[in-house]
């Protein structure tokens, strides 16, 4: 759902783009209760994970595909505030070097998709999640397929208010909206199966699911106190680094090779737009001769490195950000 120039008036976009600015200040400032020296380049990590996820569209209808938007994935596994931070950069990232995304649309396209996904993502997921990890898939299911349809129809509000062209807003509504609900199944089942995958082995790493195992305190007739179930120490669930490097190993994978198989349809907003008449007010990218744009068919450069390319750029970016604004009194556990 990545917005292309042309699409909105320019007091909107300058709008959408305080509003982007504003929310990415809040959460610099924020991030600062979520990361810490352990945290940060897991921040990395899922950022590069959903620039290489948002490679990979795939078919959600005749003739129209979807792909990860990863703010309510973000949110979950790094908090919500560190996962603005993390969208933020990916979509950044694939403005810039990708052409992916307008640079006069980088405000819309980070409230859309990173701001509104997230928040929303968030709410849902504390709303539902419970004190099991199931629960806490479950959850994490129902945030990422809502987060979809609302910011599609955020999206469409936004285009009725200042788009270059007229719309039936009911109707652009109902079609942004049901397309993105197909999407977000597909957004869901990725988002559950990455929360899964993460919690049956490093569920410490899960920013949702802190404290999901509480400590059993029992007190006995003298007042003496037995805690049952303590956390281990971080030392006994084994170290960072090989779990950072599998993770690194996987987005490489998919960015590399599984990108190659992507779904070449237009994505939900390109089927839409094209469908209600306004596609054609699409303006061409600043940077649409690059070598890396629109992932190398541009430049010739196979997908699979222009990639690889991207999640080294995004991972770097992320960290560095992450590191900046992490907390140095105490390393969490």
């Amino acid at each position: 759902m990545h917005v292309p120039d042309g699409f909105f008036n320019a007091v909107t976009s300058i709008s959408a783009g305080a509003v982007a600015a504003a929310g990415v200040a809040v959460c610099l400032r924020g991030a600062r209760r979520e990361l810490d020296d352990r945290t940060a380049p897991m921040a990395g990590l899922v950022a590069a994970f959903i620039f290489a996820v948002q490679m990979l569209n795939f078919p959600v209808a005749a003739g129209t595909s979807g792909h990860l938007l990863g703010g309510a994935l973000a949110a979950i596994l790094v908090g919500p505030y560190t996962g603005v931070l993390c969208m933020a950069v990916v979509l950044l990232v694939q403005g810039v070097f990708f052409a992916d995304g307008g640079l006069t649309a980088l405000g819309v396209n980070i409230t859309i998709m990173g701001i509104v996904t997230v928040i929303v993502g968030w709410a849902v997921f504390r709303f539902v999640a419970g004190a099991t990890r199931g629960r806490v898939v479950a959850a994490a299911f129902l945030a990422a397929l809502i987060s979809v349809p609302v910011s599609a129809l955020v999206f469409t509000l936004l285009f009725w208010i200042g788009g270059t062209a007229p719309i039936q807003v009911g109707a652009v509504a109902a079609a942004m909206g049901g397309v993105h609900v197909l999407i977000g199944i597909g957004e869901g089942l990725i988002t559950a199966m990455t929360v899964g995958a993460v919690l049956a082995v490093r569920p410490d790493l899960v920013y949702g699911a802190r404290g999901l195992a509480r400590p059993l305190v029992l007190r006995g007739a003298d007042g003496a106190t037995t805690t049952v179930g303590e956390p281990e120490p971080v030392a006994a669930r084994g170290a960072l680094r090989p779990f950072l490097l599998g993770g690194v190993g996987l987005t490489l994978v998919l960015a590399g090779v599984v990108s190659f198989f992507a779904s070449s349809s237009p994505d939900g907003l390109e089927s839409v737009a094209e469908s209600k008449g306004f596609l054609d007010q699409q303006a061409d990218h600043m940077f649409v001769g690059w070598a890396l744009a629109d992932y190398g068919e541009v430049g010739g450069i196979p997908v699979g490195v222009a990639g690889i390319v991207g999640v080294g750029i995004v991972l770097l970016i992320t960290g560095a950000v992450a590191y900046a604004a992490r907390s140095r009194g105490k390393t969490r556990v």
